[in-house]
């Protein structure tokens, strides 16, 4: 006798809301603590922390502006819903990056653990937006793109997109501050690869 899977449920409104705002705080946090160690990353964030080092602004206000022309990319390849979605997951993200100093303040941490830990922490929080239909602008929504058409693995799309802008990064970091960044991208990324397989788990 087969017993056939339930068929799935999709997510409620209040759901999407809940899980993204979590996502948008873990990537907030993942941004602080690789600005407080120097180090870039890879996808929108680390253009974001390396355009901060030039710039002197926000990485969390820098992921927003640089996305902006993603926004309408991303409601006419994925649909109003997953556009919609995605802008309010990068405005929550400018938000909760600007108002967490006032919560919290990094006087030290270790450039390993912050290349780890808070890539990691980037990953889920990429991994929780994308799960309820939605993405973090850039490279990640090409990768989502791709993946729902062709089948790509988000991971391993972003991770070739990451290498571009690591090496990028070259002239401002140095070269433990470099080897230390790659890491930090291959923690989002695995996240990504193990998580996020076409079939698994996109969200519903």
């Amino acid at each position: 006798m087969t017993i056939s899977a339930p068929s799935p449920r999709p997510h409620s409104l209040a759901e999407d809301g809940y899980a993204i705002a979590i996502g948008c705080a873990f990537i907030a946090l993942g941004l602080m603590m690789l600005k407080a160690a120097n180090l870039v990353t890879g996808g929108m964030a680390g253009i974001a922390l390396l355009l901060s080092y030039l710039v002197h602004w926000s990485p969390a206000t820098l992921f927003l502006l640089i996305n902006i022309p993603f926004f309408l990319f991303a409601g006419r390849a994925m649909g109003v819903a997953f556009g919609l979605k995605t802008l309010f997951a990068n405005v929550a993200i400018m938000g909760v990056g600007l108002a967490m100093p006032a919560a919290l303040q990094i006087a030290r941490i270790s450039p390993f653990f912050a290349a780890l830990f808070g890539g990691s922490i980037i990953g889920f929080g990429i991994l929780a937006i994308a799960r309820h239909g939605a993405g973090v602008g850039g490279v990640g929504v090409i990768a989502l793109i791709l993946q729902r058409s062709r089948g790509w693995n988000a991971g391993r799309t972003q991770m070739l997109c990451d290498i571009a802008i690591l090496l990028a990064s070259l002239p401002v970091l140095s070269v433990e501050r470099f080897g230390l960044s790659i890491l930090s991208a291959a923690a989002i990324n695995a996240v990504l690869i193990v998580n996020h397989r076409p079939g698994r788990y996109i969200g519903h």
